[in-house]
């Protein structure tokens, strides 16, 4: 992957304030071309630097009623335990994020459910029966307010 410079910067950066700016619309801003522009935007998708563009929904509208942060600690830390547990934390529909951290425990998990019936559940069947995992920890979310945008660090010394 080759460094990205000043431009793919404000590429980055506008795109992540809104992915749905047209080709013509994002050229026009940084005063490129709008084939220069479609080429950059491809090429970092292709390098896997634009990873795709989303769409941010309202969580009420789509009935989630409550959102926690769920951490785990395993029993053991090998690579095959590790690995395990995060296949099957990724492949659970109610895991939004998942964080695999340093500290005392191994994973943070970012659920989002209907209700605390939904959240017992989901400890209950999902995290807690599983044999790697040692202990398990829920702290529920009163307000979740996410950054739109990551800093962009490769293309600022320019």
């Amino acid at each position: 992957m080759r460094e990205l410079d000043r431009i793919d910067g404000e590429i980055l950066a506008a795109l992540q304030k809104n992915a749905r700016l047209s080709n013509k619309e994002l050229a026009a801003r940084l005063h490129i071309a709008q084939s220069t522009c479609l080429e950059r935007v491809r090429r970092m998708v292709e390098e896997g630097v634009l990873r795709g563009f989303h769409a941010r929904l309202d969580p009420e509208a789509v009935g989630i009623g409550l959102q926690a942060l769920v951490s785990v600690r395993l029993t053991r830390h090998s690579r095959e335990l590790v690995e395990a547990f995060r296949a099957h934390a990724l492949a659970v529909p109610e895991v939004v994020a998942l964080y695999h951290v340093g500290g005392a425990d191994d994973f943070l998990l970012h659920v989002a459910v209907r209700d605390t019936e939904h959240l017992r559940e989901l400890a209950l069947t999902a995290f807690t029966e599983r044999p790697e995992v040692a202990h398990m920890e829920t702290a529920l979310v009163f307000e979740h307010v996410g950054k739109a945008a990551l800093p962009i660090y490769a293309a600022a010394g320019e």
